[in-house]
């Protein structure tokens, strides 16, 4: 969406505050011997007492309030009462809720307690592409600017990138024109960044996979190649300088 008024633009930053706690109060909540399924729950009170709605299961009738996924899925990992969180884990929770008609998306990928695996250097590459990326956008950039940049910076630190998973527009509904804000270079996408206008922003930073195959349960993600990835995203309004990062509460710098 793109933002006209004042009451348009805080109704984005209630939302997205809203989908920032609940991905920082899930986050510490999670520890090892909890099933997704619990992490879920406790976040889908988060929504329900600010009076939102989950996103992914309001749009797509998805089995849970979030998705969490773990070690080798990428996105969209069922939160089961069969998954176990386990000491050293790679975890991705995402986010995304709808509030008075206004949606926003985050999410994040950490190491549940003792980085046991080695997984805290592909996170911190994701967080830190990801702020690149998103402070490269303003009005008039080139969308696939930010995927060659992504790409780019993936490969100099010796990764690389999911290239069928991409950042899309957001505000009105989950997702929205532009939705093919890749983490790759695509030369034939000639679209442009609009000042004001609503973006989720995220990456995927993988170990060895560059393409996301869908499991048979219809929605978990996993990698072509194997390996791990790391997720990072934010939602945020372009200017025609420093972006507006709604969804600062999340604190993925951290």
């Amino acid at each position: 969406m793109s933002i006209t008024s004042e009451t348009e633009l805080n109704g984005m930053k209630r939302i997205s505050e809203v989908v920032g706690v609940t991905l920082k109060e899930m986050r510490n909540y999670a520890k090892p011997g909890m099933t997704a399924q619990e992490l879920d729950e406790y976040g889908g009170e988060i929504l329900k007492q600010y009076g939102a709605r989950s996103a992914p299961k309001l749009t797509y009738g998805f089995p849970g309030w979030t998705c969490i996924s773990v070690n080798k899925e990428i996105a969209h990992g069922i939160p089961s009462s069969h998954k176990i969180l386990q000491e050293g884990d790679l975890v991705n929770v995402d986010v995304s809720a709808e509030l008075d008609g206004y949606w926003s998306d985050n999410g994040g990928s950490f190491v549940l307690g003792q980085d046991l695996h080695g997984h805290q250097p592909l996170i911190d590459t994701s967080k830190r592409i990801l702020h690149k990326a998103i402070h490269l956008i303003k009005g008039g950039v080139r969308i696939s600017d930010v995927g060659k940049l992504i790409e780019s910076e993936a490969r100099k630190s010796g990764y690389t990138v999911i290239r069928n998973l991409a950042g899309h527009g957001v505000g009105r509904s989950l997702h929205e024109s532009p939705e093919d804000i890749l983490n790759c270079y695509e030369p034939a996408n000639r679209g442009r960044f609009k000042r004001n206008s609503i973006v989720a922003i995220e990456t995927f930073i993988s170990t060895a996979s560059n393409f996301a195959n869908q499991e048979r349960d219809g929605w978990t993600l996993t990698g072509n190649k194997g390996g791990f990835v790391a997720q990072h995203e934010h939602t945020i309004m372009i200017t025609d300088g420093a972006p507006v990062i709604l969804t600062a509460a999340n604190e993925i710098w951290n």
